[in-house]
């Protein structure tokens, strides 16, 4: 009873501390515009169902899609043993589901673990990727210590719950040769490899063992889903709203200010019949996260700090300082900064600090080509390029602060509807000179 206690206080304290962090993310989420949510929402299931579930976008990369697979499948289905452990904790029985399925239990069992080794196998791979073979998108500027320790702590911490799921297999399997309180489980095959490491010890040993295996597994669990609340493997929920939510348009598309936009019609006498100018606009563009929209932020929860879209950005390749993944990141620990302010009472967006210029420069946005590429390489749709425009909006709109070269280019289009200085009556004289 007291085991049960102690199981049931546990469970409720980590379930609160969640909760918490939950809803201060959410909170963080909501410091950002509401948009309107356009296109086909059956595209949108689909994008959830092929591209979050499925991995779709990650097999554009082949070994580590597959190891990245079998670490997600893993992930989902032995959580499913959780909901047995979570039974047995607060009802004080032994493999409740047991009984009821007979010899489909061993084959479940099997099952796991075969995915536990399996997991535990690709996390050793990305460990010797990361920190042997060095991959360079994990040793970028960006990559500081917090983000490479935070990897490799997932990944070890994965292994060691994988360990400890197959040591509490394998004394149950001695167990329930000395015991006959101790459920049947039949063969389990790949924890079998373990029995000889236990065998030898004694029945109250192998209990303790046992015992201390299923509590480290359960409690490590439900700490391991503390941390990813804090961490950037949150996308292994956060990729699913984020998919949904992406934009549907082809990528070459970029958002219009329906203020400007009613604007130029109305000048150009175009605008709808009867239509209602939408509201003036606080700002154009965005200088902090409350002038981006919640899908921005969400994305920026939603990061895996997988790089992709660094190693493709075609400005970073030329070494430039942009980098995609890093304007995911800068933005993540705004919203956090913020949203904790709040929370504490602070100053929270009047602290002194804006996204642009305190974490994000112009120069970094500058470098920008918005050739999508990020957006394209991004495993769970993230869009990068939307934050970068806004940014660069409010640069040009607000501060008058684009470079020289563009404030040309932004000249010759208002006056010779084309980038270049020629006259729009001259635009067809190239001929004359090819004849």
């Amino acid at each position: 009873m007291i085991q049960q206690v102690v199981f049931a206080i546990i469970l409720l304290g980590f379930s609160f501390f969640i909760a918490r962090r939950i809803s201060l993310i959410k909170k963080g989420i909501q410091l950002g515009k509401q948009t309107p949510l356009t296109g086909s929402t059956s595209a949108r299931w689909k994008n959830v169902l092929f591209i979050a579930f499925g991995q779709k976008k990650m097999f554009k990369r082949l070994v580590p899609a597959v190891l990245h697979l079998l670490i997600y499948v893993g992930f989902l289905i032995i959580n499913l043993e959780v909901l047995e452990f979570i039974i047995d904790g607060l009802a004080g029985t032994h493999r409740f589901f047991a009984p009821f399925l007979g010899s489909i239990y061993s084959v479940l069992m099997n099952v796991f673990e075969f995915l536990a080794v399996a997991v535990l196998l690709s996390c050793v791979f990305f460990l010797i990727r990361r920190n042997v073979l060095k991959i360079p998108r994990f040793w970028s500027a960006e990559m500081t210590s917090w983000p490479r320790m935070d990897a490799n702590t997932i990944l070890m911490v994965e292994i060691v719950l994988m360990l400890a799921i197959l040591t509490m297999n394998a004394t149950d399997q001695l167990l329930q040769i000395h015991d006959p309180h101790y459920t049947a489980t039949g063969s389990l095959f790949f924890s079998s490899f373990f029995i000889p490491v236990f065998e030898n010890l004694e029945t109250g040993t192998l209990i303790f063992v046992e015992r201390f295996a299923w509590w480290f597994h359960i409690v490590g669990i439900l700490g391991f889903a503390l941390y990813v609340t804090h961490s950037k493997h949150l996308h292994i929920f956060m990729a699913f709203p984020n998919t949904y939510y992406a934009k549907l348009e082809p990528k070459g598309h970029i958002n219009n200010m329906p203020v400007v936009t009613n604007e130029v019609k109305s000048m150009l006498g175009i605008a709808e019949a009867g239509a209602t100018p939408p509201a003036e606009p606080g700002r154009f563009g965005a200088k902090d996260v409350n002038d981006l929209s919640r899908i921005n932020l969400m994305a920026a929860f939603a990061c895996t700090e997988c790089g992709r879209c660094t190693s493709e950005c075609p400005a970073n390749l030329t070494g430039k300082k942009l980098s995609p993944r890093k304007i995911m990141m800068d933005t993540r620990d705004r919203v956090e900064e913020v949203s904790k302010s709040i929370a504490s009472g602070g100053a929270g967006l009047s602290d002194g600090k804006t996204l642009l210029g305190d974490y994000i420069t112009k120069e970094e946005i500058n470098a920008c080509t918005s050739c999508n590429a990020c957006v394209e390489a991004c495993p769970v749709m993230i869009n990068p390029l939307d934050i970068i425009l806004e940014l660069r909006r409010y640069v040009v709109m607000e501060e008058s602060g684009s470079p020289a070269s563009w404030n040309s280019m932004f000249q010759n289009i208002e006056t010779n509807f084309a980038p270049w200085k020629f006259s729009p009556s001259d635009r067809f004289n190239w001929p004359k000179d090819q004849a």
